[in-house]
């Protein structure tokens, strides 16, 4: 494959630098930019930049037209995000609802809610979450109990869900629900859509070690959903959630917006170990050139899962294979960076760590990245099953009626 720009591709990239200088402040003229002092400021200045991407046609660049996407390529969309990751600009609130649950709407849902929900979705006025894990079920996501029972036309829903990312200030999730507990568990699955400030949700921010609180336990007592807010058949839940599990593996498997080699070579110019540069010691530079062979093979596996997208297909298992490496990749590089800064690396006052406290930053959330979209076991198990065709791990309860499955207390 050649990635060189053709003609056509070179001039859409002049053309969203353009767009982007007019717009936006490269990362190197930000520095004295001040972040946002509280979430509210984020979301207003992240839901500003949405609706000005989709403006200029550049949110949601593959997505149709008529859907308030750009009607674009799938390379117009990589050279777009290529060259907007060269500008300081928000971002992040929007990646699970345009990256998984607008996407699995857009598949499964009926006409009257893809013409209700992608376009805002798209403009940043309306933002998603995914209800997913569980207490119960940890990385199983077919062990889930939160229950949904048949009462006339509507479904009444009890259950807990947790680790949602930005539930506190999400508007609308996709929620997967057992709806008949006597078959396997992958089969009484089924999935809605649900409004999150409906009063039968309750939020419940969880305090992490990192000083953050994006996580969440969301709590249903009673809470009516109309059948229309179903996506795909009852007890296809499964189905459906593969779609947006694919989309999610993809989306973590992808670049998260922290420090990479680049960054890291800059470092150990600047950084001295025992009176010379850092990058002029052998095992850096090996450290360095590992990180950056994985990047590069993590790149072209991307490029591998785009064209099938541009095919109109869904991401397949392969997308676990970037995932399982971006993510320990991320921690090792935050940890290798944080040593290179000796005692600074351990100080996470922004206003006087080395970096901002960048490379410790990244260490401590990189655990998470870890254990969101599966963990490292289970993509392991699904790129040996499904990708490699090596044996199935034994399951004792594939077969069994989800109600006769034995349960840990």
């Amino acid at each position: 494959m050649d990635f060189n720009d053709t003609p056509e591709e070179a001039a859409y990239r002049a053309q969203v630098r353009e767009w982007l200088d007019k717009n936006a402040t490269r990362k190197e003229n930000a520095k004295d930019i001040a972040p946002p002092k509280d979430l509210q400021e984020l979301l207003a200045q992240s839901k500003a930049w949405q609706a000005k991407k989709a403006d200029a046609g550049y949110a949601c660049i593959t997505w149709p037209k008529e859907w308030g996407g750009g009607g674009g390529t799938t390379i117009n969309n990589v050279i777009y995000s290529q060259e907007e990751s060269k500008y300081a600009v928000p971002g992040g609130i929007f990646a699970i609802g345009l990256g998984m649950c607008i996407p699995t709407v857009m598949t499964w849902g009926p006409d009257e809610a893809k013409e209700r929900f992608v376009r805002p979705a798209v403009r940043g006025d309306e933002i998603w979450c995914q209800l997913f894990s569980e207490p119960a079920g940890g990385s199983d996501v077919a062990g889930l109990r939160t229950k949904a029972e048949k009462d006339g036309d509507d479904w009444v829903i009890n259950g807990q869900k947790v680790w949602t990312s930005g539930a506190h200030f999400c508007d609308y999730g996709i929620l997967l629900v057992r709806t008949d507990p006597n078959v396997p568990k992958h089969k009484g699955l089924t999935m809605f859509w649900i409004d999150m400030k409906d009063p039968a949700v309750e939020v419940r921010p969880i305090k992490q070690m990192s000083g953050g609180a994006e996580f969440n336990e969301v709590f249903f007592t009673n809470l009516r959903v109309k059948d229309s807010q179903r996506l795909g058949k009852v007890g296809d839940g499964w189905k459906v959630a593969l779609t947006t599990l694919m989309n999610e593996r993809l989306a973590v498997g992808g670049s998260q917006g922290n420090a990479d080699t680049d960054e890291l070579i800059s470092l150990a110019r600047e950084t001295d170990i025992a009176g010379e540069p850092a990058i002029r010691h052998g095992g850096v530079r090996e450290r360095i050139a590992d990180w950056y062979v994985q990047a590069q093979g993590l790149k072209f596996t991307r490029f591998r899962t785009l064209t099938a997208l541009s095919k109109g297909e869904t991401p397949g298992p392969e997308s676990s294979i970037s995932k399982i490496v971006a993510a320990k990749k991320m921690q090792d590089l935050g940890s290798f960076g944080m040593d290179l800064q000796d005692m600074g690396g351990v100080i996470r006052d922004r206003k006087i760590s080395p970096e901002e406290g960048a490379y410790t930053e990244q260490w401590i959330g990189a655990a998470g990245y870890r254990i969101a979209g599966g963990t490292d076991e289970i993509l392991r198990n699904i790129v040996a099953e499904r990708v490699l065709g090596m044996p199935q791990d034994v399951r004792v309860d594939k077969d069994l009626p989800f109600n006769q499955a034995p349960k840990g207390k």
